[in-house]
């Protein structure tokens, strides 16, 4: 029998999570649960079904653009496109609806922000320019391609077609509506390929250090350009949400909203140095955003400070971060 070594009945300590990783993951649960808790003790209609109902329908749109946006920073690079990309694409499905019926424009529009991704994607690893300036100066080009096709008009499916049209809005599973499916769905299934697929670990290692990760085998273009088309068809899809609510769509859609998706992934606590951050970490931000906005409404209060106390957040996630990073946790 062979006799025991010292390192025979050694074994391997269960790693431990640090503190900073715990304000990461858990602070913004903790801030969502203090405002539940503050806007339910406060008003009588904030647990009512229909203002629950109402509020995740809210959030989808926000919550889809900002599961892009966390697909991006982790990956290290911005996209401004968002909103952009998301009234392109509602504007070529709107137009398609008219010709090849609803579904068949809402799979070409959803086609058509993933080919807008794709295009961003390659802008940018090709062009070798910052991602923030490279997007930026892409999202005007779609702006100004949305303006062209609709000649800065408001554009319809035929009136035959509206009440299909708008079935994003109409109640679904359990009273949710439709976008709302949509989104729980879609954000479940990119947070599986990110979290627990080896594209995933990919994304979070060329985030992490792209040097190392080009040296390691990866190839940081393909991977960048495939978040982007990630992050397209996020965007394309919240797109399809605004125009079925609408029942139209205008180039004019969701202007500003991609830094409203940024903040909402950055006060969920996605570092925007990238390599760090979690999808339900971006959409919980989103969430936190759109109770905000929703108490403001409930609590009558002026919707001016919205934006400050909202400012605040991301300053504040932003300084939280870097003072983790500072303290090597």
């Amino acid at each position: 029998m062979a006799l025991d070594t010292p390192t025979a009945h050694r074994r391997t300590p269960a790693p431990t999570i640090s503190r900073g990783a715990r304000v990461r993951d858990y602070g913004i649960v903790v801030a969502l649960v203090a405002i539940v808790i503050a806007l339910s003790l406060s008003t009588d209609t904030f647990l009512s079904t229909g203002n629950l109902v109402n509020l995740l329908d809210q959030c989808a749109v926000v919550g889809l653009l900002a599961t892009g946006a966390t697909v991006c920073i982790i990956s290290g690079v911005f996209d401004l496109t968002a909103s952009a990309t998301l009234a392109l694409s509602a504007i070529v499905g709107v137009q398609l609806v008219r010709t090849v019926g609803v579904l068949g424009g809402f799979a070409a529009a959803v086609v058509a922000g993933a080919l807008l991704g794709l295009i961003t994607g390659t802008i940018v690893v090709r062009s070798g320019v910052n991602s923030f300036i490279a997007t930026l100066a892409t999202s005007i080009i779609y702006r100004g391609l949305a303006v062209v096709v609709t000649a800065g008009s408001i554009i319809y499916p035929l009136p035959e077609q509206a009440e299909d049209f708008g079935m994003l809005t109409l109640p679904s599973v359990f009273g949710l509506t439709s976008a709302t499916i949509v989104f729980v769905v879609v954000v479940a299934g990119i947070g599986v390929l990110i979290a627990a697929t080896t594209f995933g670990r990919r994304v979070y290692a060329v985030g992490g250090n792209v040097e190392a990760a080009r040296l390691s085998g990866i190839r940081v273009g393909q991977i960048h350009v495939a978040v982007y088309v990630v992050s397209g068809i996020c965007s394309a899809l919240a797109g399809l949400i605004l125009a079925s609510r609408a029942g139209s769509a205008q180039s004019s859609m969701a202007t500003g909203m991609e830094l409203t998706a940024i903040a909402a992934a950055v006060i969920g606590g996605t570092s925007i140095l990238g390599g760090e951050g979690a999808i339900w970490r971006g959409v919980v931000g989103a969430l936190l955003l759109t109770l905000i906005g929703n108490g403001f409404n409930l609590l009558g209060w002026d919707t001016i400070y919205q934006q400050v106390v909202q400012g605040c957040l991301i300053l504040v996630a932003v300084a939280v971060d870097r003072y983790l990073r500072k303290r090597g946790r």
